[in-house]
């Protein structure tokens, strides 16, 4: 079974959140997704200044099988995009909740938002199919 860490939170269209201690979210792909993509060749991170809207497409990765959006888990204002991956795509791959992330965010909302999963439900979710 994929690795589901228990600090994280977690959306139905399988991106992963954590709270850091500024205040701001660092978001990326779960094992299980990177895992069901296999091994990526490239990555568009989404740049600085742009405002999201929770569900807003706003990444792309793309593996040697097929391409997929990342999506905004909640509304709010990109800090960041993890440049690295333009050069490491596979970082995803090798480290999805670490290395590989994907974006910065600084919340509209909070992060225990009820659009989020804690571990158990998100482990939940994969073990029925999703």
């Amino acid at each position: 079974m994929s690795e589901i860490p228990a600090e994280l939170r977690y959306t139905k269209s399988h991106e992963w959140v954590r709270a850091l201690p500024d205040g701001s979210l660092m978001v990326g792909i779960t094992d299980h997704a990177q895992g069901a993509l296999g091994d990526l060749v490239f990555v568009e991170v989404p740049e600085a200044g742009r405002q999201l809207s929770a569900g807003d497409a706003c990444a792309v990765v793309e593996s040697v099988k097929a391409a997929s959006d990342i999506y905004a888990p909640l509304g709010g204002e990109v800090l960041a995009g993890n440049d690295s991956l333009a050069t490491q795509p596979e970082l995803v791959n090798q480290d999805p909740y670490g290395q590989g992330w994907i974006l910065r965010l600084r919340p509209d909302a909070d992060p225990d938002s009820a659009l989020l999963m804690d571990a158990a439900a998100y482990g939940e979710f994969v073990a029925a199919g999703h």
